[in-house]
């Protein structure tokens, strides 16, 4: 149905994609958008744990993007923010992951979210030895019942950090090219967003607010109630070259 509407790109993400039968579900949405519905970009964001060679052997060739999300080249700061990996660790595995997207030709982004605890930091050195196709740099976003307010499935308050700050962090990696901000305000309005039951969440009064299911009214009526902002949309930088068969990249 999006597909019918005029869908070109779809990003899958969670939760963590990789958690349903250890990514073969995942792993079959990606194959089906791209050889059924032959959408020119499909991408994953993921934390990247759970993710082994054998699905990019059975399902890379599908997948145009990999977006591994990263917060911290500091394992402590990883621990601290949450993206603690256990025994793994979380940068090791980052360069393992890079490695298989050049072998199988996944074209490979990163995304931070600077928050209190590593807007200080200096990625820079470490960003430009992955060399991504894209680096997302998201500010700290509260939605009220997502990460904040009472009724909150986890509480991010204590991560939020001033516009000022963030234009420190954006003004300290001014030097990478593949680096694209998200402010709070560029980010809020300017996604599509689809839940587990094919609503479109609204995230203009600063919660995510649900739509009716495109299966119910299809998608045109549901998309009115979406909140989507397109004019930001293209502001952020949200139309690229997101698609791996365009990309002119040294595998």
């Amino acid at each position: 149905m999006l597909k019918e509407a005029g869908m070109e790109k779809i990003n899958f993400s969670g939760g963590e994609p990789f958690l349903q039968d250890r990514g073969e579900f995942v792993g079959k949405l990606v194959q089906f958008c791209k050889q059924d519905l032959k959408l020119p970009s499909v991408s994953i964001v993921s934390n990247g744990s759970l993710i082994r060679e054998r699905w990019f052997k059975k399902y890379g060739e599908y997948l145009d993007i990999l977006a591994i999300s990263c917060d911290s080249f500091d394992e402590n700061v990883n621990v601290l923010i949450g993206r603690g990996q256990g025994k793994k660790n979380h940068v090791e595995n980052l360069h393992k992951l890079r490695q298989w997207c050049r072998e199988y030709a996944v074209a490979f982004k990163i995304n931070s979210v600077i928050n209190r605890f590593n807007v200080e930091e200096d990625m820079n050195e470490q960003i430009k030895a992955l060399n991504p196709v894209r680096w997302k740099v998201f500010q700290c976003l509260l939605i009220e019942g997502e990460n904040s307010g009472e009724d909150a499935l986890r509480e991010a308050e204590r991560f939020v950090i001033s516009d000022e700050e963030f234009e420190q962090f954006l003004d300290r990696h001014k030097d990478v090219s593949c680096l694209v901000p998200e402010s709070n305000q560029k980010m809020r309005d300017s996604y599509l967003i689809l839940d587990e039951y094919m609503r479109f969440l609204n995230c203009r009064n600063g919660r995510k607010e649900p739509s009716k299911s495109i299966l119910d009214v299809g998608v045109e009526a549901a998309i009115k109630f979406s909140g989507f902002d397109e004019m930001m949309f293209l502001k952020r930088g949200g139309k690229y070259v997101w698609s791996k068969a365009d990309m002119k990249l040294d595998w």
